[in-house]
């Protein structure tokens, strides 16, 4: 008798696979065709996706891709597979680890195939999203699920006879673990800078989402806040030297706030200086990290008077070991009791 070997997918958002407007137009086109990120009917939404969006989008945005790009690739996917390599290293045989991107090439479908064709019939799914949102975490959801059964839609061919069991890890917004890996990693960050280049004040931004959906029910902005008061809290954080705010909008409806992009533009006029913006939500670097936080989001901070070089990026929790050290215990807490089932 053996123990049965258990699945892992680490479930991540996408990236296109070149910083070029060909590889971008099938990533936006998946991407912005989930209903989980725009719900506006298709017969409304889909004419102005593809006649005006995906013909003008694709090229700016490659262009801000080339900007963050590495020899290696992607930020996303590189920090991705490194995080996939060492959760694979610190939990042994016992375990097959995939990645899973919901709107890239490197599907959730392929991460089950693989490990289907692996003989592996338990699998544990983990949102890299720590705060739950309809349109991350739930996206994941969708996708597993379809990808089990067998099926492109609700009303799909059930194409296949056997379906793994799946377990889905819940958010995390509140762990110990994951407050003190963001704790170790800020501190190592202001360790490394000195006492006179202390950052005097802290914007944890967060991705945002439609103010509609937060009123519909999606609690993501309440674990947000939630995930700033405890990490303030664990940093001894004083009230007035820290604030949240939300990034990434997109279209003409109102987006819960307050925005980023006008928190750092009001900054220099507050009398901040020296300030540090940190992504708790986002737990790998990628565009909205690299190019919006710490591109633009300091241009916006010079361009309102303050010196772009006392902008101070922190980034996201990545490879560090903290981080890889919580993913682990996440992973075998939430497969608790399938480790010990036998097989034959």
């Amino acid at each position: 008798m053996k123990h049965a070997r258990i699945g892992v997918i680490l479930a991540q958002i996408g990236t296109p696979s070149a910083p070029e407007a060909r590889s971008v137009r099938p990533y936006l086109r998946r991407f912005l065709s989930d209903r989980r990120i725009v719900d506006t009917h298709p017969l409304l939404w889909q004419p102005v996706l593809r006649g005006i969006i995906l013909r003008t989008r694709p090229k700016k945005s490659a262009s801000l891709y080339r900007q963050i790009w590495t020899e290696e690739g992607s930020p996303l996917w590189v920090y991705s597979l490194r995080q996939q390599t060492a959760l694979q290293d610190k939990l042994g045989s016992d375990y097959q680890v995939e990645l899973g991107l919901a709107y890239s090439d490197h599907s959730i479908e392929k991460a089950i195939e693989s490990l289907e064709k692996s003989g592996i019939s338990r699998i544990l799914i983990v949102p890299m999203f720590p705060q739950y949102s309809s349109t991350t975490t739930a996206s994941v959801y969708d996708q597993t699920c379809f990808a089990a059964l067998g099926r492109k839609s609700f009303g799909g061919k059930a194409a296949k006879r056997f379906i793994p069991a799946l377990r889905f890890v819940e958010p995390y917004y509140d762990d110990p673990g994951y407050i003190d890996a963001m704790k170790a990693h800020l501190q190592r960050i202001l360790h490394r800078q000195g006492q006179e280049s202390r950052p005097d004040y802290t914007v944890l931004t967060f991705h945002g989402i439609p103010k509609r959906y937060a009123d519909t029910g999606d609690p993501y902005p309440q674990q947000c806040m939630e995930t700033g008061r405890l990490l303030a809290e664990a940093m001894g954080w004083e009230d007035g030297k820290w604030q949240i705010s939300f990034q990434s909008r997109f279209g003409p409806e109102e987006w819960v706030g307050p925005s980023t992009e006008e928190t750092l533009k009001g900054l220099h006029d507050r009398g901040i200086s020296n300030p540090m913006v940190f992504s708790p939500g986002l737990v790998t670097d990628c565009l909205e990290t690299l190019h919006e936080l710490n591109i633009e989001g300091r241009e916006h901070f010079q361009a309102s008077g303050g010196q772009a070089e006392r902008f101070q990026y922190a980034p996201c929790l990545n490879d560090q070991p903290e981080w890889l050290g919580f993913l682990t215990e996440l992973v075998e807490r939430n497969a608790g009791g399938w480790q010990t089932v036998p097989r034959p």
